[in-house]
C-alpha cells in the first residue's frame, strides 16, 4: 500500500533536517528527508523532512515544540 508523504520541516541546513527526522523517528514517526540542495550551487535550496500524510499533524506538533530546532541566528 503506496502512502501520500508531505513535508513537515524544512530547512537550509542538512544537519538540523538530520535533527528533526531523528525526533520524529524517535516519536514512532517515520520520516525521510528529501535534499533539494542544488549540486552545484549548495547555497540554493531547502532539505526537506517528509512524513505520512496520515502522520502530518502530529509531526509539526511535535517539531514545533521541539527546543532544539528554534532558529538561533
Amino acid at each position: 500500500m503506496a502512502e501520500n508523504w508531505v513535508k513537515a520541516f524544512q530547512s537550509g541546513r542538512m544537519i538540523r533536517a538530520e535533527i528533526a527526522r531523528e525526533i520524529l523517528e524517535q516519536n514512532e514517526i517515520p520520516a525521510v528527508i528529501v535534499n533539494r540542495k542544488d549540486s552545484s550551487y549548495p547555497i540554493f535550496g531547502t532539505c526537506e523532512v517528509h512524513v505520512p500524510a496520515s502522520d502530518l499533524l502530529k509531526a509539526q506538533t511535535i517539531l514545533t515544540n521541539e527546543d532544539a530546532l528554534r532558529e538561533t541566528e
